[in-house]
């Protein structure tokens, strides 16, 4: 059996490759050159890149049999997102690697701004001692002011407050209770622009937050305040940004992100109370390596059919433990379901019973993929399983209750057919090892533990049927692991189910079904 290929579209560590361990085929190219990406992707499984490589539409339509694409870094500018979902192929990103550097070249930007350190540096440099000219300020009692508390804004406070510093933040999503354990004092925007001597910006880039410091946040700041921004290019007006300095409205600025990147000639840099550095917010072997490894931890529990944490088009938001056992057992429901349906799917629901109510989305997914994986031709993934419901007019509903009597939790699928029927399969975790177990089929109680081959078989009560069931696959060398019966009432409908050793020739059914006068006899296969 062949590896998984990955392909490797721009340089990664040698942590990156050793994360992936030796279950895959690692192919390298240039990403950056777009002939020789679209001929290494046609066969490769997964592909990792960091910004150089465009994975767009055409790319991801080269890539037969691609299953995710793993960006090694925060941004995904250069990965088509909606091409992908609608291809079933995950996006991955590393959204915690940089956070450390990141904040770390925060207070860099900061102490150079206090100290003038970069100038003093060049000006030494070119034989010039002049000490006065380069005074600076302390940052002892000074008043930072951050906007965004996010991940990066809360290390960037925890860092400062070393120095002495009083923390003024601005974040219209964290409590007052968060900030109080940050030892931040929460305010309004314009409290903040008017009160800090340090303003640096944290907050994603989104429509509503771009210019968000232009020419009237700089009118409101003191005249001595200094802005910095590493976060996102576009947070600051950057001609409002020149503008300002040059007015004296403040006293100067640290850059590390642009509108348009590279940027190598904006009229700010020509100013002496300027810091800038070329996108390097990332920029440290840590982040680099926390990226690769990252993604590449990713990339093996995507290629091994598991839901990652770390995708961005997944809908399934954070696991919980006590949740992630289910996942590999409504994906089976799901996969039994479809066994022992006989018209379209028209209304799915994914009914949840649990004794605590925790986010079960995720549940959905699996079920979702189960019911599709044996019916479509293309590959059925966490990611574009909800998009083939919706291509196929399936209406979904996710349906949670705490209430439970039998067992400490019931996973049920329950949909309605084309025809007007209707078809139930409910499933349960047991004891310590948590093992998967089949509780409902269509209304029949019954409790087996799921196995790779399974026979549903629903008939009229009456004596001898079991007998003659077992007397055909003996005579064809089908060995009977398990059985349960359940019936409605004396002489009513019942159902058997049956787990096999091994996989049963349709003939065999056909035999069954014909022997006893059947309703139905199915078989599930489970087996990968």
């Amino acid at each position: 059996m062949s590896k998984p290929v990955v392909l490797l579209a721009e340089e990664l560590s040698p942590a990156t490759v050793e994360a992936l361990g030796p279950d895959f085929e690692i192919r390298q190219t240039d990403g950056a050159d777009r002939s020789q990406l679209l001929s290494a992707i046609s066969d490769v499984d997964a592909i990792l890149v960091r910004s150089a490589t465009q994975v767009d539409a055409e790319a991801i339509a080269a890539a037969k049999n691609l299953k995710v694409i793993a960006r090694a870094g925060v941004g995904l500018d250069n990965v088509d997102i909606k091409a992908a979902t609608q291809a079933g192929v995950m996006v991955v990103n590393a959204p915690t690697s940089n956070i450390v550097s990141a904040a770390e070249l925060t207070v860099g930007h900061i102490l150079s701004l206090a100290r003038h350190i970069p100038q003093a540096s060049a000006a030494l440099k070119d034989g010039e001692w002049k000490r006065s000219k380069y005074t600076g300020i302390e940052l002892f009692e000074k008043k930072i002011g951050i906007i965004g508390l996010g991940r990066i804004g809360a290390l960037v406070a925890a860092r400062l407050k070393g120095f002495d510093t009083k923390i003024l933040a601005y974040d219209p999503y964290i409590t007052s209770a968060r900030a109080a354990q940050l030892g931040v004092q929460l305010v309004t925007l314009d409290e903040l622009l008017a009160q800090s001597d340090f303003i640096t910006i944290h907050m994603p880039k989104t429509p509503e937050t771009v210019g968000m410091l232009g020419a009237d946040a700089f009118k409101k700041m003191k005249s001595t305040a200094y802005v910095v921004n590493v976060a996102r290019g576009g947070l600051v007006d950057e001609e409002a940004l020149f503008t300002a300095l040059q007015d004296g409205e403040i006293a100067g600025a640290g850059v590390d992100v642009f509108a348009k990147e590279p940027s190598t000639d904006l009229p700010f840099f020509k100013l002496d109370n300027v810091v800038v550095t070329p996108h390097l917010g990332a920029s440290t072997d840590e982040a680099q390596e926390k990226a690769g490894v990252s993604v590449a931890k990713s990339v093996r529990l995507a290629l091994a059919g598991e839901l990652v944490p770390d995708a961005v088009n997944v809908a399934g938001g954070v696991i919980a433990p006590d949740v992630r056992p289910g996942i590999p057992l409504i994906e089976k429901l799901g996969r039994i379901f479809t066994a022992l349906t006989h018209a379209s799917l028209t209304q799915f629901d994914v009914e949840v019973v649990r004794n605590f109510l925790l986010d079960v989305k995720v549940l959905e997914l699996a079920a979702l993929k189960g019911i599709f994986a044996d019916v479509v031709t293309e590959q059925v993934s966490y990611v574009n399983a909800p998009v083939i419901a919706e291509q196929r007019g399936i209406n979904v509903r996710l349906i949670t209750t705490p209430e439970t009597e039998s067992y400490r939790n019931v996973l049920t699928l329950r949909g309605a057919l084309s025809d007007g029927s209707q078809i139930s399969v409910a499933g349960t975790l047991t004891g310590p090892k948590q093992i998967e177990k089949l509780v409902g089929i269509n209304g029949f109680e019954v409790e087996i533990p799921i196995s790779e081959h399974l026979v549903v078989v629903a008939y009229t009560d009456r004596p001898g049927v079991i007998g003659t069931i077992g007397h055909i696959l003996g005579m064809n060398n089908i060995n009977i692991a398990g059985m349960q019966v359940a019936r409605s009432n004396e002489g009513g409908q019942v159902l058997a189910l049956l787990t096999i050793d091994s996989s049963v020739p349709q003939q065999v059914l056909d035999a069954i079904k014909a022997g006893i006068g059947a309703e139905m006899v199915r078989e599930v296969d489970l087996e990968d």
